[in-house]
C-alpha cells in the first residue's frame, strides 16, 4: 500500500493533483471536525441535468483520489438550494397557471405540480436523489428549507448581522450603482404571503439578532434572521454554506469564476477558511454554444444513456476537465471504445500508469475486465451492412469472428450491441449518403473482389487489412487514406469507417464481396 501511496503522491492525474492540494490544508493537524468535507450544490428550478451528473462524479473522483493519498476520514454532501424563490416557471412541467400564482415562494413551499410530492421542490429533490443513486454516488443529502429551519444554520445568521457590514462592503463592491441602493445579502421570506422579498434593510440588528424592512407595499415588518424566517442571497449563501459546514472543496462551472472572490470573502469575513476550489469548462452544443437547461440544448443524461453505458459518460467526464467539450450525438461512439481501449491497457500497466488511467478514477482503482471483442464503431458499420433491427441481428457475425463469445459470457458486449443497433438507427441511418465509385476507385474495388474470392487466410483481421492496404497501393492512392475513405463512402454511406481489415473479419470474407459487388452494380447509390 505505501508503494501506491506514494505513487499517488506523484502521480500528475488531476483527481490526485486536486486531492494533494486539500491535503496540504491539513499537514500541521487533522481537522477539528474530524473529517475532510466535499460539497457539490443544487439549484431545484428543475431536473438534474448531465452538468450535475458531472460535478458529483469528478467530486467524487478527487475524493477517492484523497483518500488513497490520506488517512483522514471524508464526507460528501450534496447541498440543495431549495429555499430560493421561484424565479420563473419551467417550460417542461404541468399545471403552469398554479406555479405562477406561486411565483418568488421558495420551491419547498410551491405545490407539486406533478401531484406526488409535499412540493415542487421535494419533487426535485427526490429526483436528484433518485438520479444520485442510480450512478451509486456515496453522499449526505442536505435541504436548505431543512438547513434553516431546523436551527443548523442560526449560528453563522447571527454572525452575518454582526458583520453585516463587512459582507455588504464585499458584495457592494461587485455591483452596479442602481443595484447597490436596493441591495440586502438577507431575503426574508413574508410572514403573509410566503415570498421570497428582495428589499433593502432598514435595521439590522446584531444585537437581538432580527431585520427590520418595508415589504413591497409599504408596511414595516421585524423579523429574526433564524429559524427559517431569511435566508441569504446566493452568492453570500455560497460562502455562508463554506463557514457553517467547514467545506473544504468545492468544484463549479467556469461561469461561477468571477464570484470566487466573493464567495471566498465572506467565508472569511465569517470567520472560517475558504475551501480549495476547482472550476471546470462548460459542456457545449453541436453548435459550439453554452448548454443551458432552460434552452434544452445539448444531451441528457438519458439520451446519452439511451445509446452508451454509464461508464462511458464517466470516461468522457474525466477527460480534461478544464477543456470546453462539445457534448453531442457524435462523441458517444469515441468515448465507449476509448473507455474498453484504457480498460484492456490496466492489467500490463506500472502503478503509475494505472492511477494515470482514467479507468482507475472511474470505478476506484478496481476496474473491471473489458468484454469487448469487438469495438463499438465496429458494431455501428456492422449495424449498416447487415440492416440489423435487434442485437440478435449483430450477434451471429460476432460469433463467427469470436466463436467464444457469448452474451451471457460477454455482457458489456451484448449491451453495446444493444445500443450500436439504437445509435444506428437514431443518427447513422438517417444521413447516408451512397456514391459510386470512381473509374479508379472501380478498378481497385474489382481487384479486391478478385483476391477475397481466392482468399485462404480464414477471419485474420491484419492478414486481410495488409491486403486491403496492398491493393490501395498497388492502384496508386496517394495518400493511401483516399482509398479507405473510398471504400467507406461507397460502401457504407460515411466518410469514416473502421479498419476496414476487422471489418472483413466481423462481417465475413463472402458478405463483403456481395457487398461490393452490389455498390460496383450500382445498387447502393441513388
Amino acid at each position: 500500500m505505501s508503494s501506491l501511496r506514494d505513487a499517488a503522491m506523484n502521480s500528475k492525474a488531476w483527481p490526485f493533483e486536486e486531492a494533494r492540494r486539500v491535503l496540504k490544508r491539513y499537514e500541521k493537524k487533522a481537522p477539528e471536525k474530524g473529517y475532510v468535507l466535499f460539497e457539490t450544490g443544487y439549484g431545484p428550478s428543475g431536473l438534474p441535468h448531465i452538468g450535475t451528473f458531472g460535478e458529483v462524479q469528478r467530486t467524487t473522483m478527487i475524493r477517492r483520489a484523497f483518500e488513497m493519498i490520506s488517512d483522514i476520514p471524508t464526507k460528501l454532501i450534496c447541498f440543495s438550494d431549495d429555499l430560493d424563490g421561484m424565479r420563473k416557471v419551467p417550460e417542461n412541467v404541468p399545471e403552469q397557471a398554479m406555479l405562477k400564482e406561486n411565483l418568488q415562494r421558495p420551491l419547498t413551499s410551491v405545490p407539486d405540480p406533478f401531484g406526488e410530492y409535499e412540493s415542487f421542490g421535494h419533487h426535485n429533490n427526490a429526483m436528484l436523489r433518485r438520479f444520485l443513486d442510480t450512478f451509486g454516488f456515496e453522499y449526505e443529502f442536505i435541504s436548505a428549507t431543512d438547513f434553516y429551519k431546523s436551527g443548523r444554520f442560526d449560528e453563522i445568521l447571527l454572525r452575518c448581522c454582526e458583520r453585516y457590514d463587512a459582507i455588504m462592503k464585499i458584495m457592494l463592491a461587485s455591483l452596479r450603482e442602481e443595484r447597490q441602493q436596493t441591495y440586502s445579502c438577507f431575503l426574508p421570506i413574508h410572514p403573509e404571503t410566503g415570498r421570497v422579498l428582495y428589499v433593502p434593510m432598514k435595521n439590522v440588528d446584531a444585537a437581538k439578532g432580527e431585520i427590520t424592512f418595508d415589504d413591497e407595499d409599504g408596511r414595516e415588518w421585524t423579523l429574526p434572521v433564524t429559524g427559517g424566517n431569511v435566508k441569504l442571497q446566493w452568492k453570500p449563501d455560497f460562502g455562508a454554506r463554506w463557514a457553517a459546514l467547514g467545506v473544504d472543496f468545492e468544484m463549479y462551472g467556469k461561469d461561477h469564476s468571477t464570484n470566487t472572490p466573493i464567495y471566498d470573502g465572506i467565508c472569511e469575513a465569517l470567520g472560517a477558511k475558504a475551501p480549495e476550489h476547482f472550476t471546470y469548462e462548460l459542456f457545449l452544443d453541436e453548435h459550439g454554444q453554452k448548454i443551458s437547461k432552460s434552452k434544452g440544448n445539448g444531451l441528457t443524461i438519458d439520451e446519452w444513456l439511451t445509446y452508451a453505458s454509464t461508464e462511458s459518460l464517466g470516461y468522457f467526464m474525466y477527460q480534461k476537465p478544464k477543456t470546453a467539450k462539445r457534448l453531442w450525438w457524435d462523441v458517444i461512439p469515441k468515448a465507449v471504445d476509448e473507455y474498453h481501449q484504457q480498460l484492456r491497457a490496466f492489467p500490463d500497466q506500472d502503478e503509475a500508469a494505472r492511477l494515470a488511467n482514467p479507468v482507475w478514477h472511474i470505478h476506484n482503482g478496481n476496474p473491471p475486465a473489458s468484454d469487448m471483442v469487438v469495438p463499438f464503431a465496429m458494431l455501428l458499420n456492422l449495424a449498416s451492412v447487415a440492416g440489423a433491427k435487434d442485437k440478435s441481428g449483430l450477434w451471429g457475425f460476432i460469433q463467427r469472428y469470436a466463436p467464444e463469445a457469448t452474451p451471457e459470457a460477454n455482457p458489456q458486449l451484448d449491451q453495446a450491441a444493444e445500443f450500436a443497433v439504437r445509435y444506428f438507427n437514431a443518427f447513422v441511418a438517417p444521413s447516408r449518403s451512397f456514391r459510386v465509385p470512381s473509374e479508379k476507385e472501380r478498378a481497385a474495388m474489382e481487384d479486391l473482389v478478385a483476391r477475397l474470392k481466392v482468399w485462404d487466410g480464414g477471419l485474420d483481421a491484419e492478414a486481410l487489412q495488409s491486403m486491403v492496404f496492398a491493393v490501395g497501393k498497388e492502384h496508386g492512392f496517394e495518400p493511401l487514406r483516399d482509398w479507405f475513405t473510398a471504400l467507406y463512402e461507397v460502401l457504407l454511406g460515411a466518410s469514416q469507417g473502421p479498419r476496414f481489415g476487422g471489418f472483413i473479419a466481423l462481417y465475413g470474407v463472402g458478405e463483403t464481396v456481395a457487398l461490393i459487388e452490389r455498390a460496383l452494380a450500382g445498387e447502393m447509390a441513388g
